[in-house]
């Protein structure tokens, strides 16, 4: 299960030091229900693990476009073409953010941080994928 970044991970991506905008591909798969086990504050009970990542998500959207970003792509997964045959994913989205240093301040104000608690909530696994211009 990979739901948040590593504090490997995140310096890997700081030492690629990537200049102006990047896009970041998201494959992501929900629980069947959401998991609020790590935030029982936010009354998840009886809750999809879609319907907490739409919660995530209207709280999210207006953060983004304040920070520069915007979703380019959205859209519906299933199985790969061309990979494991046992994996899918149930969405995938495209983000484009204005830059690593926008990225990095939008993840982490402070009402990015309390929608987050849904995305954990929503996804059962997820992957992140930091995509340069070539």
């Amino acid at each position: 299960m990979h739901i948040d970044p590593t504090e490997e991970a995140a310096l890997a991506f700081v030492r690629r030091n990537p200049q102006g905008p990047l896009v970041m591909v998201n494959l992501l798969r929900f629980r069947a229900q959401a998991d609020y086990a790590q935030a029982p504050g936010l009354g998840g009970a009886g809750r999809s693990g879609r319907e907490a990542y739409g919660l995530y998500e209207a709280a999210i959207q207006p953060l983004l476009e304040a920070s520069g970003g915007e979703v380019l792509f959205d859209g519906v997964g299933g199985g790969w073409f061309i990979g494991p045959e046992a994996e899918r994913w149930d969405r995938v989205l495209m983000v484009r953010q204005a830059s690593l240093e926008a990225f990095f301040a939008f993840a982490q104000m402070p009402e990015a941080q309390v929608a987050a608690a849904h995305r954990r909530a929503a996804l059962e696994d997820s992957r992140l994928l930091p995509v340069l211009p070539r």
